[in-house]
């Protein structure tokens, strides 16, 4: 039996978040301080907002990270340890840093990059995103292929059966989501995205963050990673840090991720940062897994009196 802790990504964010676990502990505090000090004005977007400010992409990414790390942090010192990690998108940052990959205060600076460069790069070549529901992954693959003469969609993230988000040029993205519908799908939603994010279009963000990452030591994850290009656990730090830059245009691969987790013998998840989403989607990928929250005071609270007095917690 094992535990895996799981971080969110981008959309997890709200005005409010991380505000009472800053309130409440002082180890929280000290990563929201660290925040600050390393990219800035992260406690107001996170406690104050607006809105408008938190969903974009250069705020999003070090917000939901910042808040991630804060939790992470608070049920280490409270005993609560995971086995394995993997995290959705940006959350990917957040596992690897619990994974003693890299350090808090390198995290931060990698995150604040990403953020940077890929509202750079949604700002520069128009794109968009929608989730497609009630179509298998097979399906939205064979749809993007279709489409691609009128112009370029992908496959972006395969969140859960039955939900795929798909990431490209809005005009032919627009009319990829009228053939989802077309061909059976329940729902095709347009989401509220800077930019075609894991896709081709967010080239000119690897560059960017190739940089960055090349002065940042990664040391050997002391527990596996899963990461989401290959939804395989590796250790390994060279190979860690060329997925991480793969990622930004790759699709995240989420259901295979989770399905490789339970096959590895997790049979708890906890979703570690803001947000609930990471657990609607383990439910309908493998509901043999236990699954907690670590985004409140009170979700903490709960958390580590259910799992506190495990055995191999």
């Amino acid at each position: 039996m094992a535990r895996a802790f799981l971080f969110p990504g981008q959309a997890a964010q709200f005005v409010g978040m991380g505000r009472d676990l800053y309130d409440t502990f002082d180890t929280a505090r000290e990563v929201f301080d660290l925040a600050d000090e390393v990219i800035g004005g992260i406690k107001t977007a996170c406690f104050d907002g607006p809105e408008e400010r938190l969903k974009q992409t250069a705020t999003t990414q070090p917000a939901v990270f910042t808040h991630s790390i804060a939790a992470f942090k608070i049920l280490a010192e409270k005993g609560i340890r995971p086995h394995f990690v993997a995290g959705h998108s940006v959350g990917e940052l957040a596992a690897l840093v619990a994974a003693d990959v890299m350090s808090l205060e390198d995290g931060l600076k990698v995150v604040g990059v990403r953020g940077r460069a890929m509202q750079a790069a949604g700002e520069a070549r128009s794109g968009t995103m929608a989730a497609v529901l009630g179509l298998d992954d097979a399906a939205v693959c064979a749809l993007c292929s279709a489409i691609q003469p009128s112009g370029r969609v992908f496959p972006a993230n395969f969140n859960c059966p039955g939900q795929v988000v798909i990431s490209g040029e809005v005009v032919a993205l627009r009319q990829a989501m009228e053939e989802a519908r077309a061909r059976g799908a329940k729902r095709a939603i347009e989401l509220p995205v800077g930019g075609a994010f894991h896709s081709e279009l967010m080239q000119p963000a690897i560059d960017a963050l190739a940089d960055v990452l090349a002065d940042v030591p990664f040391a050997p994850a002391q527990i596996p990673v899963v990461a989401n290009v290959t939804a395989e656990p590796t250790q390994d730090p060279d190979l860690l840090k060329r997925l991480l830059i793969k990622q930004v245009v790759s699709p995240v691969r989420w259901t295979a991720s989770v399905k490789r987790l339970a096959a590895e013998g997790a049979d708890q998840a906890v979703e570690v940062g803001p947000g609930n989403a990471l657990r609607g989607m383990v439910r309908r990928i493998d509901r043999s897994l236990s699954l907690w929250g670590a985004a409140t005071v009170d979700e903490i609270a709960e958390t580590i009196r259910s799992l506190g007095e495990e055995p191999y917690g």
